[in-house]
């Protein structure tokens, strides 16, 4: 299992991937320039880190400016009706840690992966949605999966938080780069690695799709 690296993470010099972080995030950051880099930041209660295991509404906020809605359902069975449950689930998980020095074994058995299919199963909630609720609440832990995203990184339609696993795990260039070009933009270290990954695949997906 292997994932195709971004283009600019296939270099040492992170001028180019820097440039790409800026114009997600904006220079300086936060800037104004995606909405969803709002998404790494967005605490309007200012109890964020106190409800690391509690989904919130602000969760729900923060993954619109990613462009999902889970919806109005999703939402009353999450943050209400079997709230004390899912609870459970992210307590389950542990704190956040990277995915890099995650152990493994990346299965279905996995803490996190059986949060994953338990919100799946919620109306409203499928694979991208999911994913990016996981990643709210373990930033460094969990890596979202996209439609943009599965193609750049070549795991449409096969696993994908093993492979991208053990790239982290494995190829230390890789982690390298990706915290190169973090330093290089100017970002700080609450943006993850695994988000800065996300950020370069989807943006060179992006460009693609425009060309």
């Amino acid at each position: 299992m292997s994932i195709t690296i971004p283009t600019v993470l296939q270099t040492d010099d992170p001028t180019a991937a820097a440039a790409v972080l800026r114009c997600y995030f904006g220079d300086p950051y936060p800037g104004t320039a995606y909405t969803g880099a709002t998404f790494d930041n967005w605490d309007s209660t200012g109890t964020r880190a106190a409800d690391a295991n509690i989904f919130t509404a602000d969760d729900f906020i923060a993954i619109g400016f990613l462009s999902v809605n889970a919806g109005p359902a999703a939402a009353r069975e999450i943050l209400r009706d079997q709230r004390d449950e899912f609870v459970e689930y992210l307590t389950a998980v542990g704190v956040d840690r990277d995915l890099a020095d995650e152990p493994g074994p990346i299965d279905l058995t996995w803490p996190a992966w059986l949060l994953d299919t338990r919100l799946r199963s919620v109306r409203g909630i499928g694979t991208t949605i999911a994913s990016k609720l996981i990643a709210r609440k373990r930033p460094r832990l969990y890596p979202i999966w996209d439609e943009v995203v599965v193609d750049v990184l070549g795991t449409r339609g096969g696993p994908h938080l093993a492979p991208i696993h053990q790239a982290l795990r494995t190829d230390a260039d890789l982690r390298r780069r990706i915290r190169g070009a973090r330093t290089e933009a100017r970002l700080p270290d609450h943006i993850s690695e695994l988000r800065i990954l996300d950020t370069l695949a989807w943006m060179q997906g992006e460009s693609n799709r425009g060309r």
